[in-house]
Formats: C-alpha cells, sequence, structure tokens
C-alpha cells in the first residue's frame, strides 16, 4: 500500500514552504570620520541614556528608499539599473548637522548640503525601484540619520537627546557610493544588523561588494 505524500514528506501536499526574504533599503553612508565626529558629540547621550537602543555607529546611513520584506530573487534584477543609474550620477557634498526626533520615539541627526542634489538622487531611486516592478510603501523623503530608538514607555529620553545635539554641525563630507542594503530586522532578538548586498561608485560604475 503506497504512503500519503503528507506522510512521505511530513507536511500536507499542497502546503508550500515559504519563499525566503530579506529586508532591503537603498541608502547612503557618511565616512567614518564624519560618523566619528557625530558620535564624540553623542557622548554625553550615551553616558545619560544607556536605555535607549542605539544603533551601531558601523551602520549609520541615510535611507534613501526602504523597499521593506522582499523574496530574495527580486533583488538581482535590480542590480544592474541601480548601477547604471549609480554611474551616471555625481557625488553629493553634505554634512551631518543638529539633531530631532519623531513623536519621542526616534532619535535622529540631521542633513545638510545639497539637499536638492539628495532629494533628486531618492526620486530617481524610487522611480527606477517601481519601473522593476518591485512595489513598496513610499514614504515622503525626510533626510536624516537615525541614531537610536525609544523602549517602551520611555519617550523623554529621546527628546532631552535631541536637545543635546542643536548646536552640532558636522563638517561636509563627499557622499560617493549608493549602497544597496540587507538586514536582519524582526529575524530574532539583538540588534539589527546590516550588510551591503552591492554598493557603486557615483560616476565610476559598479564596485560591487557581493551578497
Amino acid at each position: 500500500m503506497n504512503k500519503s505524500s503528507e506522510a512521505v514528506s511530513g507536511t500536507a501536499a499542497n502546503e508550500r514552504v515559504p519563499a525566503p526574504t530579506i529586508r532591503v533599503f537603498l541608502a547612503l553612508a557618511p565616512p567614518d570620520d564624519a560618523k566619528e565626529e557625530l558620535a564624540r558629540a553623542l557622548r554625553p547621550a550615551y553616558e545619560t541614556y544607556p536605555r535607549l537602543r542605539w544603533n551601531r555607529i558601523e551602520d549609520w546611513h541615510i535611507t534613501l528608499a526602504f523597499l521593506g520584506e522582499l523574496p530574495v530573487t527580486t533583488v538581482p534584477p535590480l542590480i544592474p539599473p541601480l548601477a547604471a543609474l549609480a554611474e551616471q550620477r555625481p557625488s553629493l557634498r553634505l554634512a551631518l548637522n543638529g539633531g530631532g526626533h519623531f513623536d519621542e520615539r526616534v532619535l535622529w541627526s540631521g542633513i545638510t548640503g545639497d539637499l536638492e542634489g539628495l532629494h533628486r538622487l531618492a526620486t530617481d531611486v524610487r522611480a527606477l525601484v517601481k519601473e522593476c516592478g518591485v512595489p513598496f510603501a513610499e514614504r515622503p523623503f525626510r533626510p536624516h540619520l537615525t541614531l537610536a530608538r525609544a523602549r517602551r514607555g520611555d519617550h523623554s529620553a529621546v527628546a532631552e537627546a535631541a536637545a543635546g545635539l542643536d548646536t552640532f554641525t558636522g563638517r561636509g563630507w563627499d557622499a560617493e557610493r549608493l549602497h544597496l542594503v540587507g538586514s536582519n530586522a524582526g529575524r530574532g532578538p539583538g540588534p539589527i544588523h546590516y550588510r551591503d548586498i552591492e554598493a557603486w561608485d557615483f560616476g565610476h560604475g559598479s564596485l560591487g561588494q557581493g551578497s
């Protein structure tokens, strides 16, 4: 007597295994010395508000387009058109400046410099992703660098830490690379970690780092 497919596989015959996914976004990253400059300005806040969920300095970035959780198979087709876009763009002169918060929940540092070019880049990146057939929830682009998040029920620290950055003015730097980034968000306890899937120099073709 033949065994059913359910008995053989241990699952119902019509039950599908979920396709693997990855959380993806496109971003710019400040150079190390600009990040270290901001980190020095944050030292009093690190000591005063240790319960904030501080982002690792290695993961600081300026998000251009958050694509959300995508099937891994949708990512490779994005790479050639994004590489072509980066090759056609100049670098952007930017700086980290001041601080603020979103609803006393998210602490951020502001961005100054070539904001017109930055907005144009974000618009073009988002349009390209849509042209590739990848849908995502589009939010208004508000240039910032996320530093920390409040724990539930403990929001006052974010506003106080933001006030401590009011006078911070970072040095200017050139944003020279477009980063396609994946994260482990939602995949277990512990901090969110990010890694480059690919990254491209503006105006100099692809220097992909691989997945």
